[in-house]
């Protein structure tokens, strides 16, 4: 297959940048492979048959594009996808508004007893969560210890020249200029896993703060979705947040390198962020979470990424329908995955996510 050209993968993400709420996943489409063992429901299928899900905006760009593809492998279905945020998915799961959703959290038990119809966890992709900066003159690369990481969020330390962050930067000409924290104002599977990896990091973080999809933050000022913490990063000079890596590398932000559990500043690369998701090891309801790796050259916040669908559908041609293009993603989808910048699943975690795909039925 051939490598999907940067300007390519920049532009979807530009268009996220402009709209998040009416983005169809039938935009693109270049790949004919089709998939084996498919269901006689999509053979058979006449009409065009449409699959509604929305949630996390952290796999967005991979998911339209996901969708989008698969139309080459069966023109008679379509998967529209509205990158809402997580916590909006999941509600709208719940409340059975879409067909599916996707979230950066897995559900949690009294969420899956809310619904009646069964829900199937499986995880699609993974990826990193990148500390973005706006800094004159500063590429990527500026060390941020655990506990400077912290007081910036918190809003202790107000200031780009900082003692503490000249400390870990002696051969950066910082600007000066006062930090600007952004954070995600929606609820945000992005958020839980960044809030996740501060209160590792800060005892106190999670008793005075909180650990979620969306809480309140104690200094900056709040935007919508990964495009949203983008946009705001490429423009407004003095800013920090957190990021999708794939929004970070393809729209050329400049990203901190953390403090990691080693004590090493490790820049979010697909070899350490790879390195960091080998630790997890995925219980029965393929529910994990690794908020702070132990590894010496693994990248601190890595996260897996859910569709989280029925298990029971009225309709035996959306099950099927469902099952093929789950199953295509988690087969042919994985190196287009790897090539947009995400993590591809191990053998192991994708035999199991296509165990839980079969759970899906009408």
């Amino acid at each position: 297959m051939v490598n999907l050209p940067r300007f390519r993968r920049r532009g979807l993400l530009l268009s996220l940048l402009a709209t998040t709420a009416t983005l169809s996943a039938c935009q693109r489409g270049s790949r004919s492979e089709q998939p084996s063992g498919q269901d006689p429901a999509t053979q058979t299928r006449s009409s065009v048959l449409l699959i509604n899900g929305a949630g996390a905006t952290f796999p967005a760009p991979l998911y339209l594009r996901w969708f989008a593809d698969y139309r080459q492998v069966d023109p008679q279905l379509e998967v529209n996808f509205q990158p809402v945020g997580s916590a909006a998915g999941i509600r709208q799961f719940i409340d059975t508004t879409v067909d599916f959703a996707a979230s950066d959290v897995a559900m949690t038990d009294a969420e899956i007893a809310e619904v009646a119809r069964g829900v199937v966890m499986i995880p699609m992709t993974a990826g990193s969560i990148a500390v973005g900066y706006n800094l004159p003159g500063i590429p990527s690369g500026l060390k941020l210890s655990r506990s400077v990481l912290v007081d910036i969020f918190r809003g202790r330390i107000t200031a780009w020249r900082d003692p503490q962050i000249l400390a870990l930067n002696p051969d950066l000409d910082l600007p000066d200029l006062p930090i600007e924290v952004c954070h995600r104002s929606d609820g945000s599977g992005t958020t839980d896993t960044f809030t996740r990896h501060l209160a590792a990091i800060d005892p106190t973080w999670e008793s005075e703060i909180g650990v979620g999809m969306s809480l309140e933050w104690p200094v900056g000022i709040g935007v919508k979705g990964n495009e949203g913490m983008s946009a705001q990063m490429l423009l407004s000079e003095g800013v920090i947040g957190y990021v999708e890596s794939v929004y970070a590398r393809d729209l050329d932000l400049s990203v901190a390198a953390l403090e990691n559990r080693s004590g090493q500043f490790i820049l979010p690369t697909p070899t350490s962020s790879a390195l960091a998701l080998q630790e997890i090891e995925l219980p029965e309801n393929l529910r994990a979470f690794i908020p702070d790796p132990a590894g010496t050259e693994a990248y601190p916040i890595v996260t897996y990424t859910w569709i989280l669908a029925y298990r029971q559908y009225p309709d035996p041609d959306m099950a099927a329908a469902l099952r093929e293009v789950l199953s295509w993603a988690l087969t042919h989808g994985q190196t287009l995955a790897e090539e947009l910048g995400y993590l591809p699943l191990s053998e192991t975690v994708v035999a199991r996510s296509l165990e839980a795909v079969q759970l899906i039925q009408s």
